[in-house]
This record gives structure tokens, sequence and C-alpha cells, in this order.
């Protein structure tokens, strides 16, 4: 089964009332454990690359490695670019293969993020690429992506529909108040579902994106305290928040952050209770076995989308 594009596996989330998991891959364990657990729940999957991931795995190195994950598994798989900075980047890896990119102009002034966004979407519509874009800005650090509080803002509601009319992309990323990285909320975790509910009116059967929509979840943040880290004040976004989005427009969440600690927290064990192992087939297969886990429990209690590949 080939790669496919995000397009007809929108429509059927976005109608069945479940969303997509994003998942950030790194190396071929990762690859494994998240496609692992979604074959394991029938559901379809997207595999996200950022900027930095291609830089550290190299592009043809990672498309090998989807390309086996699609021959071993039968699912439908998306490889997607997780936001593109600019217009080269988002045509190297449409060139490259992806059927996906995401082109993230959310920095720029709107009239400048619609010209980048729309000279993205026009080259990737003619090579049967879809395009996410992103309105509004979320707080936190994801590889090069560094926002600070100050510098956020959620999504403006009355501006996505000439977004979206004139740049022609495929899906939005909007800001409701998720971040990325790990510690996401200092107060009580707040996300704007009325800003979600103005879009989802002005932008009726369209999808929408969640991007920073770890729930770090407690387990592993507790392991990595346990085995040498310090992540006392790392909180994430509570799982029935996400459902309920899932439930909305929300018809692709992104998940990067849990995969990071369910991956380290298991190292950490693994070396403190092991510290004479130096097989790395031992502690990062254990490690690919709890991404595979947590992804299966993703699938089914967060998304939605077990029994839907």
């Amino acid at each position: 089964m080939p790669l496919v594009n995000s397009k007809e596996m929108f429509a059927k989330a976005y109608a069945g009332g479940y969303a997509i998991g994003a998942f950030n891959v790194n190396n071929m364990e990762i690859i494994q454990g998240i496609v692992e657990g979604a074959q394991m729940e029938k559901a379809p999957v997207i595999l996200q690359v950022s900027a930095g991931a291609r830089k550290y795995a190299n592009h043809t190195y990672l498309m090998k490695l989807i390309e086996a994950a699609i021959q071993e598994s039968g699912l439908d798989i998306v490889v997607h670019l997780d936001h593109g900075p600019d217009f080269a980047t988002c045509k190297s890896c449409i060139d490259g293969g992806f059927t996906s990119v995401m082109i993230d102009g959310s920095h720029l002034p709107f009239e400048e993020n619609i010209r980048l966004t729309k000279e993205v979407v026009e080259y990737a519509h003619a090579r049967g690429v879809t395009v996410e874009g992103e309105l509004g800005r979320l707080a936190g650090v994801e590889d090069d992506i560094k926002v600070s509080a100050a510098d956020s803002s959620y999504t403006r509601p009355e501006e996505v529909e000439e977004f979206v009319t004139k740049t022609g992309v495929d899906s939005l990323a909007i800001a409701i108040g998720t971040s990325h990285g790990a510690f996401k909320f200092k107060g009580e975790p707040l996300l704007r579902f009325d800003i979600l509910e103005e879009v989802e009116k002005r932008l009726p059967d369209f999808p929408i994106v969640l991007h920073g929509a770890s729930s770090v979840i407690p387990e592993y943040v507790e392991m990595i305290n346990q085995y040498g880290g310090k992540m006392d004040n790392a909180r994430g976004v509570p799982e029935e928040m996400l459902r309920k989005a899932a439930s909305m427009a929300v018809c692709k969440i992104n998940i990067d952050s849990d995969l990071r600690l369910a991956f380290t927290g298991v190292v950490r064990k693994h070396f403190v209770e092991h510290p004479d192992h130096f097989d790395p087939r031992q502690y990062l297969g254990e490690a690919r076995t709890a991404l595979r886990d947590m992804v299966r429990h993703k699938i089914v209690h967060v998304l939605g989308c077990n029994n839907k590949g």
C-alpha cells in the first residue's frame, strides 16, 4: 500500500467524530513503536517529521524506514512535514516523497502568511500533496520553534475564512491554549473551546489541527524523576479535553512530548536497574515497546480512531 495524503483521512475523521494521531518520528525504534501500536488498533496514522528530525536522521533514511513500515503494516500512512519554516523546505519534502506538509507562517503578518502559504499550496496541490497552514501562535519550545508566552496569541476566528479561501489550504492549525513542550500550564489547564466552536461555525466541515497536544503522562514523568531526572513541574493537556476536541472539528492531534518522555523514562530506568548493560537492543527494545503501548492508549482513549484504518 502506498503513502496517502490527508484529504480522505480527514474527511472520514470529521464525519466520524474522531481525530488522527500525528506522531513525531526521529529514528527506527520510534517509527516501529508508533506503527506497531497503530497496526494493533487498526488505526490510520500520520508520521510527522520536523525540520530538526530531517537534519538528525537524514531525509533518505527516514523515508526508507517509513516505506518499510507501510510494507510491514498495510496501514494508511501519511508522512507529514511538521512546522515547515519556508517554501524551500516544503518543496524539498514534497519532491522527496512527503504526502503532506505544514507551512508555518504564523509568525508573519497576516497578508504575508497568506502569500507564503498560497505559494506552498500551489506547488503541493500540483503534485497531489496536502497542506496545513497555521493561524495563531503556540507558546513553548519544539526543535527550532521557540515562542515565549508574551509572543503567543490565540487564533482570531474572524480571520479563518479569509485565510482558508485565499490560500486553499487543506487543514488549519489553530491556537486555543495548547503549547509545545512538557511544561504547558502553570495554573489550571484551559483550552478555549469557545474559539474552536466559532472556527467550526465559520469553517463547516473543515479539518482543524491541534499542535502541542501531549498530555505529559504522569507515569513517565514520575519514571524520569525516579531515575535521575527533574521534571516536577511538567504538565500537559488533560486527555478528556483532547477527546472533546476530537469529537468536534479537530481531525489531527499532534503528539511529540509524550513520545519523548516515554522513550527517555524507560531508557533511564533500564540503565539504573542494569548498569552493566551496553547492548542498544536491550534498552531501545524496551523503549520501543513503551512507545507502542502509549500510542495504543492514545488511539483508543484520546483520538478514537481505533478500527478506522
